[in-house]
């Protein structure tokens, strides 16, 4: 018979602030969630630190042995649930946007988010490997945001696993504005046809997870942030979307914007999906709230028996946020993490010369589009 598991999802607010009060929010959510039954609880992208793109997350990156880790281990255990989240975790030479999931006996499953998005390369590389973790309630693939976007990865899940588990804190970069030193609010889709495609309404990522979802046949939790995102962009940062600007009158903010905020919403994309996509858990504020729902796991693992959907995310976005974005912010992680923990960090590989190049061939096209828009 299938086996009926209760998964709770959690929203909390995206803020950035100090990892002890995150992770007490956290506990409160994690609390409820086992009193109202839930098998396993699925905690937001970065939950301990929030998101955002300051050079305080650098202050927030822990190691495998860190605080975040050894309260999830102690959260696990205390409440009889397994907990998943992701966090910064410093390994070696490297930084990972890792999810962590635990079981109530300790045992530990990760995943390295291996498409970061554009600007988060300025803070952790990608990784490159799938995890199935094979537990005593089900076997779950994790993703991490940005990674339901591409196909290959539900691809090397399908046939594999009973639930898919995404940790995620998107902001709305639809709506999304830069707000300049002086005051100047420009609207991110302004700087541009490449940053047309990041902030378009149509094809954003989280609409497309039950869909690829119900594709294999399994459930699927996506959770997300609540209120306002509101963050720095330094100027390396800001560089990558000046950069790509093909109205010429932009390019002066390269110079004129050491600092610039950038502003947006994040959307009520906390859900729980059942296997045919249909949403049966959401969390429906904008502050910190739980979802809960029963799912069915199959008896046997679902195989896809139809073609595979294609994600809606315009061929641009993926032009921008997987090539220019991360070409553009790989100097600045390799800065920040020297900076941070010494020289021996971030060190060169082949991939990075190849980014480079696509970097300095991208930032050509765009300068003569702008010349030629300008005639």
């Amino acid at each position: 018979m299938p086996q009926t598991l209760k998964i709770a999802a959690v929203q909390m607010m995206g803020t950035v602030a100090p990892t002890n009060q995150r992770l007490e929010r956290a506990e409160n959510l994690v609390k409820n969630a086992a009193e109202d039954g839930a098998n396993l609880v699925v905690l937001p992208e970065l939950f301990n630190t929030g998101y955002g793109y300051g050079e305080e997350i650098y202050e927030q990156t822990e190691t495998i042995g860190g605080q975040t880790v050894t309260w999830m281990k102690t959260q696990a255990k205390k409440h009889q649930v397994h907990l998943c989240g992701t966090l910064l975790i410093k390994d070696h030479n490297h930084v990972f946007n890792t999810a962590l999931l635990f079981a109530p006996d300790g045992r530990m499953w990760r995943y390295d988010k291996n498409y970061p998005f554009m600007w988060e390369r300025a803070f952790f590389r990608e990784g490159n490997n799938i995890t199935i973790a094979e537990t005593d309630i089900g076997t779950f693939g994790m993703m991490i945001c940005w990674d339901s976007a591409h196909m290959n990865l539900w691809q090397q899940y399908a046939g594999r696993i009973d639930a898919m588990l995404i940790p995620s804190c998107p902001p709305l970069f639809n709506q999304a504005e830069l707000v300049f030193p002086g005051g100047e609010r420009r609207k991110l889709r302004e700087l541009g046809v490449l940053m047309e495609s990041i902030t378009s309404d149509e094809g954003y990522f989280p609409l497309d997870i039950p869909e690829q979802a119900a594709w294999i046949g399994i459930p699927a939790v996506h959770t997300s942030g609540g209120g306002r995102f509101k963050s720095t962009l330094s100027a390396p940062l800001i560089s990558v979307s000046i950069m790509t600007a093909t109205e010429p009158d932009l390019w002066h903010y390269w110079q004129d914007a050491p600092d610039v905020q950038i502003e947006a919403d994040w959307g009520r994309h906390t859900k729980i999906f059942d296997a045919k996509g249909e949403t049966i858990g959401h969390v429906d504020t904008d502050g910190d709230g739980l979802a809960i729902a029963e799912v069915e796991l199959a008896d046997e693992k679902p195989h896809p028996t139809v073609t595979q959907p294609i994600i809606n995310t315009p061929a641009l976005v993926y032009l921008n946020a997987d090539v220019v974005g991360i070409a553009a912010t790989i100097p600045a992680y390799r800065r920040s993490l020297r900076r941070q923990w010494g020289a021996r960090m971030a060190p060169i590989d082949h991939s990075t010369k190849v980014w480079a190049a696509v970097l300095l061939l991208v930032a050509f096209i765009g300068w003569l589009l702008g010349r030629s828009s300008n005639r």
